[in-house]
């Protein structure tokens, strides 16, 4: 990773792209902003950037389908829907395919930069990072849980749980 994290915007609407770029800029990250999904998975495999921020209603995409495919392809990516919609259920849709966290539009801007350091300094964790216990393996880079040999299916919201506890 760059001394800079590099956030990734993919959001079709031109100015809210451009506040939150100035706002994340503020914060000493780099960014980079796309209008489309299709643009954002060329950003993806290009920029490799630390966190993503991808709205749920794009032209070209379903943001969520992009957020499920982007974290299997990247378990470690930092990934925050933003999106209008703010219904309990979106959100519960959002977090339990992978984001880490999800926000609403309109949203608090320092809420935003808050979620997101968050989520920068998880992912700037030293890596091979792995805690064992009797039987379990939480491997906190790859954001993978194994009991024994077998792979355990855990939402964003659950891993997180389990690997603070732990």
């Amino acid at each position: 990773m760059s001394a800079k994290p590099l956030v990734l915007i993919v959001d079709d609407d031109a100015e809210l792209s451009a506040m939150v770029a100035e706002l994340l800029g503020r914060e000493g990250w780099a960014v980079h902003a796309v209008l489309t999904g299709g643009d954002g998975e060329r950003a993806l495999a290009e920029r490799r950037p630390d966190a993503v921020l991808p709205d749920v209603m794009l032209p070209d995409a379903n943001g969520y389908e992009l957020c499920r495919r982007w974290r299997a392809a990247q378990p470690g990516l930092g990934l925050v829907m933003f999106t209008a919609r703010g219904d309990p259920m979106d959100r519960v849709l959002g977090l339990e395919i992978g984001a880490d966290d999800y926000l609403a539009k309109p949203f608090e801007p320092r809420e935003l930069a808050a979620r997101l350091a968050t989520i920068l300094r998880r992912a700037r964790a030293p890596s091979g990072t792995v805690l064992r216990f009797e039987g379990l393996a939480i491997d906190t880079v790859r954001r993978e849980v194994k009991r024994g040999d077998e792979a355990v299916e855990l939402t964003g919201t659950e891993f997180e749980l389990l690997a603070m506890l732990a």
